[in-house]
């Protein structure tokens, strides 16, 4: 009997590694704040919707949510630091469109986003809007490329920094409409662009919605038209630019990642809270009061996303022949 016993005990010592098991820091998770970091300046579109999920999360968890801006190397850095750093879920990075970008862009990166990070969930889709400063006359997209073309060499946009949507806007704008602009780069919009559009030192911008709304709904700036294809539900007076250049189309998107081999059950816990959020009345008025059209689903369906993200905007770099500028 007490052979059998021992027999017994042995075959399930043995077998027990087959099972997977679940960390007591996974089912803890978390246990002290939590990073979610922002590769912009403050007051930028992306700091605003780390701070919009930071706070959610704080709530839904119990334990802060801290947002920390990063800003420099168009997102390259926040990036870096994120990849780098230990895979437990405690630093996270409010992913956006310079993700898929700067795969391509940057030839020389120290890290690749797809293969480095996990992706965690997915929050919303925006277009950018293009706006110019109130010191501007045009009023329409024909009037402003007329505008542009009158006077070439002194017309100037705001941009973020390379491998950012709103310079790639605003690039593939220029490529499909023939007009000289020339870039005024800032370290984010919030870092002198916005102060710059609206002193007329730079006369547009094709900006985050998220970060321009506030300055269009003031008439501070003036909208002229939205990136994507559809128009915006809180400009929808402003018509689509591919109304005016067919076949234009781009737009901004905003999700997590976590740095690669984050526990699944971290991650499936932040998924889920961000999918609570994203359908939360109350914060989803706050989304789509910024322009937002709500991305939920699983982790599986936000790297898919990307993946198809990162094809697009290489071939677009490639065939543009869009080079990082100084």
């Amino acid at each position: 009997m007490r052979r059998r016993r021992f027999l017994q005990f042995a075959a399930a010592a043995v077998a027990a590694p087959a099972f997977p098991r679940i960390s007591a820091a996974a089912i803890e998770y978390p246990t002290r704040p939590v990073k979610i970091l922002s590769g912009f300046s403050a007051g930028g579109a992306v700091d605003i919707v780390a701070r919009l999920m930071a706070q959610w999360l704080s709530d839904q968890f119990k334990t802060q949510f801290i947002v920390e801006d990063r800003p420099g190397a168009a997102n390259n850095i926040a990036t870096e630091d994120m990849v780098r750093s230990p895979p437990d879920g405690y630093m996270l990075l409010l992913t956006n469109p310079t993700n898929v970008i700067n795969a391509t862009l940057y030839p020389h990166l120290k890290f690749n986003f797809l293969r480095d990070s996990d992706p965690v969930a997915g929050i919303m889709r925006v277009p950018n809007v293009m706006a110019v400063g109130a010191q501007v006359q045009a009023k329409t997209i024909a009037e402003f490329i007329a505008y542009a073309k009158a006077n070439s060499g002194n017309v100037y946009y705001a941009s973020p920094g390379s491998g950012t949507s709103v310079m790639m806007s605003a690039e593939l704008f220029k490529i499909m409409t023939h007009i000289p602009l020339t870039a005024i780069t800032y370290r984010g919009m919030n870092g002198g662009g916005y102060t710059d559009m609206l002193s007329g030192r730079v006369q547009v911008a094709f900006d985050n919605l998220p970060g321009s709304i506030g300055y269009i709904r003031n008439g501070q700036f003036r909208a002229l038209g939205v990136t994507t294809t559809a128009r915006s539900a809180e400009l929808p007076d402003v018509p689509s630019i591919s109304e005016v250049v067919p076949g234009y189309e781009a737009s901004a998107f905003y999700g997590l990642n976590a740095a690669k081999g984050t526990p699944p059950e971290i991650v499936g816990k932040l998924n889920k809270a961000i999918n609570d959020a994203l359908a939360d009345p109350a914060m989803k008025g706050k989304l789509a009061n910024l322009g937002g059209m709500m991305m939920p689903g699983t982790p599986e369906d936000f790297g898919k996303m990307l993946a198809a993200e990162t094809d697009k905007w290489a071939k677009v770099i490639r065939e543009a022949n869009i080079k990082l500028m100084d």
